[in-house]
């Protein structure tokens, strides 16, 4: 195997990952198998670099709050506010705290100062305002679309109020309340009121269409897309209320589902701007199904981001899953050498790039066996999907951050 593929072995570099794709895609996804690891975040990082220096990528999205990344974009793009104060409050998940995502803010900022806007770096985060125990309140993205809308449109074509807005959101607890995901019948997403914010939020979204020419003429191309988001992130918040009020056996399913789909319609808007790297967990971004066992559910399985996204844009969205050999500090040895990790553990390069369906032809009808990882929180590749990734970046060892 490793004399059929040697000369499909790369570093991992923006030239040898264009050399393995037909064109320079639109979106260039890179998985990773595991969150929390500073080692892949670097990686990340450098390929950015290079992407920007050689290739004109101007985007990087990652998963983390769309909504908080709007702190991120404002500093790296314009200065406002500090390197700390953003990384305390322009990430969600715990990333904020990770030095590798400071570095990449910081390298984003230097970058840009002094360059004209059309040049600069742009940053976004592309999951929806959602936790796995849970969802945040709509009231952010909602005030913030009506606020934009109000102060340009004649009040008379508005549907609602903001005092009426803020009547029906009431407090943020009754939204945020950690017990739903376990107990549907306390969420407030299939109430009255809940509903009726669905069809304002719809209303809203609407008017900002039709307004269109208008708004993009009285502020900007940007101050238009930012309102977008706001209504993308409203009406999908409410949506995923409604669902988490659900007491169907397809509850779970559901959910998953609608985040991948938020994140995707984020994708499809970052890609409207121009070439972007997009970086989260391989199961977000693969183009096959993803699937995922919680609690005592049946297997859920739903489409990925990376699915439709793929499916929107063809060969302008590329797909580079990570796999890893160890993890030491977290009980992840060397791989068994029948499984795919342990194939390419056994290529002496520490990390590189592979051309995966030149992998997949090599190996032949016989995959090899999937890896079974210890610990929960790392995720092998699934052998048969090899083929359907554009390219594997190995990384052998991860040290602890």
């Amino acid at each position: 195997m490793a004399t059929d593929i040697k000369d499909t072995v790369h570093a991992v570099e923006a030239a040898a990952v264009m050399e393995l794709l037909p064109a320079r895609p639109r979106v260039l996804a890179l998985g990773e198998p595991t969150h929390g690891e500073d080692t892949l975040l670097d990686l990340r990082n450098e390929l950015f670099r290079q992407l920007v220096e050689q290739q004109g990528y101007r985007t990087i999205a990652i998963e983390s709050d769309c909504m908080m990344g709007l702190v991120v974009d404002d500093y790296v793009t314009s200065g406002t506010g500090t390197l700390d104060e953003v990384m305390e409050h322009g990430f969600s998940h715990g990333w904020g705290t990770s030095a590798a995502n400071r570095e990449l803010v910081r390298w984003m900022r230097a970058y840009n100062d002094g360059r004209p806007a059309s040049e600069r770096l742009r940053f976004a985060g592309f999951d929806g305002p959602l936790e796995i125990t849970g969802a945040a309140s709509p009231r952010q993205a909602l005030t913030a679309l009506h606020g934009y809308l109000a102060t340009r449109v004649d009040a008379d074509l508005l549907p609602c109020t903001a005092e009426t807005l803020d009547r029906l959101l009431g407090t943020d607890d009754r939204w945020t309340n950690p017990a739903v995901m376990m107990d549907p019948a306390q969420s407030v997403g299939q109430s009255a009121e809940a509903k009726e914010l669905r069809l304002l939020a719809d209303d809203l979204v609407a008017l900002l269409d039709a307004q269109t020419p208008h708004l993009i003429t009285a502020t900007s191309r940007n101050d238009w897309d930012r309102a977008h988001l706001y209504g993308r992130t409203a009406t999908g918040l409410l949506r995923y209320h409604y669902w988490m009020a659900d007491t169907s056996p397809a509850r779970m399913t559901r959910l998953v589902g609608l985040r991948d789909q938020m994140m995707a319609d984020n994708l499809l808007a970052v890609a409207e701007r121009g070439p972007a790297l997009v970086h989260a967990h391989n199961a977000h971004l693969q183009r096959e199904k993803s699937t995922m066992r919680m609690w005592d559910q049946p297997l859920l399985e739903w489409w990925s981001a990376g699915a439709i996204v793929s499916a929107h844009l063809g060969e302008e969205y590329a797909f580079l899953a990570t796999a890893l050999g160890t993890i030491r500090h977290q009980g992840v040895d060397t791989p068994p050498p029948d499984t795919l990790e342990g194939l390419l553990y056994a290529l002496p390069e520490d990390r590189y790039v592979i051309d995966a369906p030149r992998l997949a032809t090599a190996l032949g009808d016989t995959p090899p066996a999937p890896r079974v990882s210890p610990w929960f929180g790392y995720s092998p590749l699934d052998p048969a999907h090899l083929a359907d990734s554009d390219g594997i970046v190995f990384v052998k060892d991860v040290p602890q951050s």
